[in-house]
């Protein structure tokens, strides 16, 4: 945060300008790393008052969260290199990346909700000039739509953390919660809604229904590099935001089979097939990929308020897939755009001739998405389904199995199509008009890892499903 905010001193310029900014997210990686896995367990940083203190600690969802934001902050990086080339005012773009990026490796390491409320401000506020970057009318009304969604998320949020300090024990997460169940028996439906409206204030950064409006006009219009950190990392903090709220301040044991756990269900499924739906209809690719992370991202919170292990595991690896995976779509959507100027999806035709790494790029991650093996996505919608087979309520439990495959058939109807017809451009295709439009190295690199992560963690996720253990060990 501090070279981002004082970046435009270092007077760099061109490539020396793209390898100092990538040196200082590479270090920002090692240093979370070191931090993470140091064996201290926290520090105090500020006392505002004897109640309010901003502190950070360690613990397994902060430590997946944590590494999983700082190596994908170092891919679109290098994936800048090039992009903003032809995008232009790089200083200014990578001041608030970098000013970002210190803000998203804080929140998941929270460790009170005051501290996290503050880094979840913060983070709505350095990321906008990331969306009206081109500083466009179209770009200037995004911007406006994405602080007025994540500014009421947040009074929703604001509202809860209030009463918890009535409701609750503490403001520190513990696993289990840290509600005063003698008060909480007073008052028990009024806590429940507290529930609600945080889980509902936080989503909107994840973009469940029906706050969702947001993305389909800011990641659009943003840079491609910031549209796939939009949509594969800082959507997470709604996410992390989430579990911290539903298992470490009001608790599992507290919240199922009730009238909220019912609700939030439904809502969540909604959200999955309405997400899914409106990108199988979408013509617009970056928009399309920005309905598609409205259905992506309400699996998670599926899994999440699903309130078991499966549901939790299954939510947790599809935070690791949908990240690799929105990525470097988001990547591809941007060599399309500066390569070959296309937006649409029906303007990819033989596109598969021009660059073939970029299309296998996108037909691997696709695949994933989709959910089949042996991607990541496969094993992250494996344990959803799962999860929700064993709920208690069957209606609900089938019905969400159903969505799931449904969301899944329409994943393959709004993805499939792209690639075939870019490989495959049929008999009438001219070929020799083909072009080569294949991006330089440091464009290709970030695709090429994030790739290779989907498609080996899909094939061997012993050790990411043991990580992930340690959470829900805790927890149930």
């Amino acid at each position: 945060m501090i070279t981002g905010a004082f970046l435009a001193m270092f007077k760099q310029k061109g490539r020396n300008l793209d390898y100092t900014v990538l040196a200082i997210s590479v270090t920002t990686f090692v240093l979370t790393l070191l931090a993470v896995y140091s064996g201290e367990p926290g520090v105090d940083l500020i006392y505002v008052t004897d109640l309010l203190c901003m502190k950070l600690r360690v613990d397994d969802v902060g430590r997946l969260f944590a590494i999983l934001t700082s190596f994908m902050w170092v891919m679109a990086i290098m994936f800048s290199f090039e992009y903003m080339d032809h995008e232009g005012h790089k200083t200014r773009f990578y001041s608030f990346m970098l000013l970002c990026l210190g803000v998203s490796v804080g929140l998941p390491l929270s460790g009170n909700i005051f501290t996290m409320y503050m880094f979840y401000e913060m983070l709505t506020v350095l990321s906008m000039p990331l969306v009206i970057h081109s500083y466009s009318k179209e770009a200037i009304n995004a911007g406006k739509r994405y602080l007025m969604f994540s500014f009421f998320g947040a009074s929703l949020v604001l509202t809860g953390f209030l009463f918890l300090n009535y409701f609750g024990t503490t403001l520190d997460f513990t696993a289990g919660g840290v509600l005063d169940m003698v008060k909480v028996s007073q008052n028990p439906t009024l806590v429940l809604v507290l529930f609600v409206l945080m889980f509902i204030g936080f989503s909107v950064k994840a973009g469940m229904f029906p706050l969702h409006a947001w993305l389909p006009t800011a990641h659009p219009i943003a840079p491609a590099p910031a549209s796939a950190l939009l949509s594969g990392v800082i959507t997470k903090a709604g996410v992390v935001a989430i579990i911290r709220v539903t298992f470490y301040l009001f608790g599992a044991e507290f919240i199922s089979g009730t009238w909220a756990h019912t609700g939030l269900l439904v809502l969540t499924l909604v959200s999955v097939f309405l997400g899914s739906m409106l990108a199988y209809k979408e013509q617009h690719f970056k928009r399309r990929l920005a309905y598609s992370s409205v259905s992506q991202l309400s699996y998670i919170l599926f899994g999440i308020i699903i309130l078991s292990t499966n549901g939790l595991t299954g939510a947790l690896m599809h935070v690791i897939a949908h990240s690799a995976i929105k990525v470097t779509l988001f990547f591809v959507a941007g060599v399309m755009i500066f390569k070959a100027e296309i937006h649409h999806v029906d303007e990819v035709t033989g596109l598969g001739k021009s660059m073939p790494i970029t299309m296998w790029c996108y037909s691997l991650v696709s695949l994933g998405l989709i959910g089949i093996p042996p991607t990541t996505g496969y094993v992250s919608k494996w344990f959803l389904a799962q999860g929700s087979l064993g709920l208690a309520n069957q209606i609900i439990a089938y019905g969400g199995a159903i969505v799931l495959l449904i969301s899944a058939l329409l994943t393959a109807g709004y993805l499939i199509p792209i690639f075939t017809e870019a490989f495959f451009p049929g008999k009438d295709f001219d070929y020799s008009s083909v072009k080569k439009l294949e991006p330089g190295m440091t464009t290709l690199i970030p695709m090429l890892v994030l790739t290779a992560i989907t498609v080996l963690v899909g094939m061997f996720p012993g050790p990411v499903l043991g990580f992930i253990s340690n959470v829900t060990k805790i927890l149930f």
